[in-house]
């Protein structure tokens, strides 16, 4: 590369990463809070909620990094602008490329990055996580919960124990269940015991009563009864594996006889889809900004920013490419689109680029947002002179 065009990527680059690391901070942070609970409700330390912390950062990334993409270049090749940097590259003869090679040497390399987090790395720190908690909760039951007193396990199951003994057994058990829709349990036992794995809640010597939907009430008493754990994500050892957990070799080649993959194979589609798809998003991302701010121009054509313009359009695209994924779920025949949408944007983007067009608003959408920026202009000036001149009284 010439040092003008190691100069431009540099420059870039260092805008990506200003851009991506507070906003990555910032969407890290409030999943992180999401699950504090992990240490006020199950009595984990720090260490793990760091750890947990950790695991979760591989799914945030693919999702802020294209739009970090953006921001870091055409809020570059605006600067570079605005300092009549590209005018001098133009009146040089440089070629255009010479802007728009360092570009998407800079959206390669990010959609490698994106897909390698998406497919390999993301799927095994959800799981991790996944299984963090579920091992957290596993022994909220045997460890955490005060004896006599209700305490939540998830949304609509609540538990009560009298006493707690070595080996897992608890006395004195009381059990509300609301999770299902169409019955309403509420269980009572003399004593029981969590299994070792964390799977089941053996239960002895007592009795379920069921409340159907229409107000039927049954009572069944039992001298055994094994309370599955299984299916609750925050209460076992082993948490379930949805589709978004899986690797990509399971999604190529998915087991037929996988009870997930069996219950909702359409979700397995549209996951393979979208993680063979989103990888795309970073050039054709860039591509977009190339052609909003791709060379000089004049700070009069438009009073919209450039960036501005290149981010509202890609999360216009983001938008529709998640829609169509998401129609993928139900329709094998609309996986097509799922390609199609971004390439589409690629090749318009392409062919702008080859003709040296650059996306301009139209006469009466510049006029009104000039008439609209000129307005808060001066509404701001007149209230800091009244402010300022408050201030001086």
């Amino acid at each position: 590369m010439k040092i003008l065009e190691v100069y431009i990527l540099r420059r870039a680059f260092q805008m990506f990463l200003v851009t991506l690391l507070p906003v990555l901070t910032i969407i890290w942070t409030i999943q992180v809070l999401g699950r504090i609970n992990l240490v006020t409700d199950t009595g984990q330390s720090i260490g793990s909620f760091a750890t947990l912390a950790t695991f979760i950062l591989p799914t945030i990334i693919p999702v802020v990094l294209p739009f970090a993409v953006v921001i870091g270049v055409t809020q570059t090749l605006n600067a570079m602008n605005n300092d009549s940097e590209l005018a001098v590259i133009d009146a040089a003869g440089a070629s255009r490329l010479t802007i728009y090679r360092p570009m998407m040497v800079l959206a390669i390399a990010m959609a490698a990055f994106s897909f390698m987090v998406t497919n390999f790395v993301e799927p095994a720190s959800r799981v991790k996580a996944r299984e963090m908690v579920a091992e957290a909760y596993a022994d909220l039951l045997s460890s955490v919960i005060e004896e006599k007193t209700f305490r939540s396990i998830e949304d609509g199951l609540y538990v009560q124990i009298s006493e707690r003994h070595s080996g897992r057994i608890l006395t004195g058990i009381f059990m509300v269940d609301y999770r299902d829709p169409n019955w309403d349990l509420i269980y009572y036992a003399r004593e029981g015991s969590i299994a070792e794995d964390g799977k089941t809640l053996t239960m002895r010597d007592g009795e379920v009563h069921r409340k159907s939907k229409d107000g039927r009430i049954s009572i069944v008493k039992f001298l055994s009864y094994a309370f599955d754990l299984s299916s609750m994500a925050e209460s076992t050892g082993e948490a379930p594996v949805f589709a978004s957990d899986r690797g990509l070799d399971f999604l190529l080649n998915p087991d037929p006889t996988d009870k997930t993959f069996l219950a909702s194979p359409g979700s397995f589609r549209s996951e393979l889809h979208r993680r063979l798809s989103d990888w795309m998003l970073p050039i054709v991302f860039t591509l977009i900004s190339l052609v909003v701010i791709g060379g000089a121009r004049s700070s009069r054509r438009a009073r919209l920013h450039p960036m501005v313009a290149a981010l509202g359009i890609s999360f216009g695209l983001k938008w529709l490419t998640f829609y169509v994924t998401n129609l993928s779920k139900n329709s094998p025949s609309v996986v097509p689109l799922v390609y199609g949408v971004p390439i589409a944007f690629a090749v318009l983007a392409i062919l702008m680029l080859a003709t040296n067009r650059q996306l301009t608003l139209p006469a009466f959408v510049s006029t009104f947002i000039s008439r609209v920026f000129d307005h808060v202009q001066r509404r701001f000036k007149r209230v800091r002179g009244v402010e300022n001149n408050g201030g001086a009284a």
